[in-house]
């Protein structure tokens, strides 16, 4: 089965177990690749991925032919996209600025695009590159995600706003930010297996982070290992394990919102993963 993942600390520390035969894949093997999570949203478009991470914003797009698995998601308190700037500037300055995104279809764009309609001056970056690009002074604000929020303030960088808590405060709920899915035409029973499989090799990961240290580092972006280890902390939690209803209900919530004004289409009613 072909299985797509971030090179992201986060997804490495789930993922090598089940893809270095560490565990019982009960059968199953994996043909896995590494990509950007902007780059995996657009393969899930054309449906070429039995198994893919992707960020919530993007599967709204491809529910059709995809399910959520109930393990393997990036969601919690505390852990939401960041707005910088190179110049302290005020939310209220947002609609007028040049934005960095780092992907149009990311769960981040759509919670910045929740916050901050008016903001529409919006350019595309691979997420690592933002920083950079603020520096330059190629854009006045900038959207980012995964390591990057432990690394800008070493830049002279400031915030500008906390997407996380914006949504906590909106919601009271964890943020949803990337799920792990599974395409609709795998039989249930596969797609089932595959459930238990990504939950095994979290858990293996847990048991001894020590044996997936170097797959871990290898893709780190030159990421130093307390910044690795925080990332780790905090995108790898209880949702990841399983989504619970808590979790469930975050999503759906983030989905009816963005449904509400118009940013995603109608969607079918079952998107999760469900037992038999």
């Amino acid at each position: 089965m072909t299985l797509g993942f971030s090179p992201c600390p986060n997804d490495t520390f789930i993922f090598d177990a089940m893809v270095h035969g560490r565990i019982d894949t009960e059968g199953l093997e994996f043909d896995y690749f590494l990509a950007d999570v902007e780059e995996l949203n657009r393969k899930a478009f054309t449906s070429e991925v039995d198994i893919t991470k992707m960020s919530y914003y993007a599967f709204a797009y491809v529910a059709q032919n995809y399910l959520i698995l109930d393990s393997g998601s990036a969601l919690g308190y505390r852990n939401g996209p960041l707005v910088i700037s190179k110049q302290k500037i005020s939310t209220s300055d947002l609609a007028d600025l040049r934005i960095a995104i780092p992907g149009k279809f990311t769960t981040a764009n759509l919670l910045f695009s929740l916050m901050w309609p008016e903001a529409t001056n919006k350019t595309e970056y691979l997420f690592s590159d933002i920083e950079d690009a603020l520096l330059k002074d190629e854009v006045d604000a900038g959207l980012i995600i995964h390591e990057t929020r432990f690394t800008y303030h070493k830049k002279g960088l400031h915030k500008v706003a906390d997407l996380g808590e914006s949504w906590e405060k909106l919601t009271g709920l964890p943020v949803p930010l990337g799920t792990i899915v599974i395409n609709r035409n795998i039989p249930d029973d596969i797609a089932l297996k595959v459930n238990r499989i990504v939950k095994r090799s979290l858990e293996y990961a847990y048991h001894d982070s020590m044996v997936s240290y170097d797959f871990v580092t290898s893709h780190a972006r030159e990421m130093d290992s307390t910044a690795m280890n925080n990332h780790i902390k905090l995108f790898v939690n209880k949702y990841t394990s399983t989504l619970g209803s808590e979790g469930k209900k975050a999503i759906k919530e983030l989905f009816r919102i963005a449904r509400e004004k118009g940013l995603i289409p109608e969607m079918p009613e079952q998107i999760f993963l469900t037992s038999l």
